[in-house]
């Protein structure tokens, strides 16, 4: 597989250790973010590294070796560490913090407060994605950071618009950083990973484990960090059953502004608009309704 041109970050040897330990986790049975996280919350373990074996180590480390020598990614990959300095402190804000976040990018991007996430559906109608692209546009106007998941539809619209209006936008992914899904949004990827950034929580060696189906559930994850990393969260378009719905619950669980357009509450087979609005959700008619949401440091 080709290795791509970004340039690879010397890791100390210590946060090396780290990864690696975060992948013999992984390796275990059972493992999942939620039971992760609260093994670090009860204090079990202060590193990662003190959670395994050495044994678990050199064998997560051998497998990681050989699964990276097989990725896109081609060298030991970028993280940041929980406890650390540049670990964003958002992410606590989640009901399950994370211990390891991959990025390829410029990782200064997370610090923008004027962070939001513009998501929906896959499939999105074009009255769907000319709203997506109009409040996109609005929104990078206002000097914000425009944050989605990189799947088709509503988030690759979203990340085209950023582009396209020399803004600035960071893609949270589902797959390992190595990985390309959709394989369609292949050069939508690269050029976040060389001039934006890209994140992903997701194991590689988990995720090579298993199958594609045991994956998926890495998506709705995602969901979770993204509304973490933001100020707020904006549904474009979602059906009932939405991996996007997530979000939304993420998004109050966290105390972040969830805006719901209004063309979603205009649809009368789906019940998720009004619910979502009755637990604190802001109905969306125009900018103004995100914009008088805004800080006062932000008018």
């Amino acid at each position: 597989m080709e290795s791509l041109d970004f340039k690879p970050f010397e890791n100390s040897i210590d946060a090396r250790r780290e990864i690696i330990a975060y992948e013999a986790l992984w390796k275990k049975n059972g493992a999942s973010f939620k039971k992760i996280a609260s093994q670090f919350a009860e204090k079990q373990f202060g590193k990662i590294s003190e959670s395994i074996s050495e044994i678990e180590f050199e064998e997560a480390h051998k497998a990681f070796e050989s699964v990276l020598s097989e990725s896109s990614i081609g060298y030991f990959p970028k993280a940041v560490i929980k406890d650390t300095f540049d670990y964003p402190k958002r992410l606590l804000d989640a009901q399950d913090p994370l211990e390891i976040l991959y990025y390829e990018g410029d990782l200064t991007l997370l610090d923008d407060e004027k962070a939001i996430a513009i998501v929906g559906t896959r499939e999105p109608t074009q009255d769907g994605v000319l709203r997506a692209r109009k409040l996109v546009k609005e929104l990078v106007k206002r000097d914000f950071t425009i944050v989605s998941g990189l799947a088709r539809g509503i988030d690759t619209v979203a990340h085209e618009t950023a582009l396209e209006m020399g803004g600035k936008t960071i893609a949270v992914i589902g797959t390992p950083i190595g990985q390309f899904y959709p394989k369609e949004n292949r050069e939508l990827q690269l050029e976040i990973m060389k001039n934006h950034l890209l994140v992903s929580q997701v194991p590689f060696l988990r995720y090579e484990d298993q199958n594609p189906s045991s994956n998926r559930f890495f998506f709705p994850e995602r969901n979770k960090t993204m509304s973490a990393l933001t100020w707020g969260t904006v549904i474009v378009e979602a059906g009932e059953t939405s991996g996007t719905l997530v979000q939304a619950r993420a998004a109050l669980h966290q105390k972040r502004k969830l805006f719901i357009l209004n063309s979603c509450f205009e649809k009368q087979e789906l019940s998720w608009p009004k619910k979502y609005a009755q637990k604190g959700a802001i109905r969306v008619f125009n900018m103004e309704d995100i914009s008088n949401q805004f800080p006062d440091q932000w008018r």
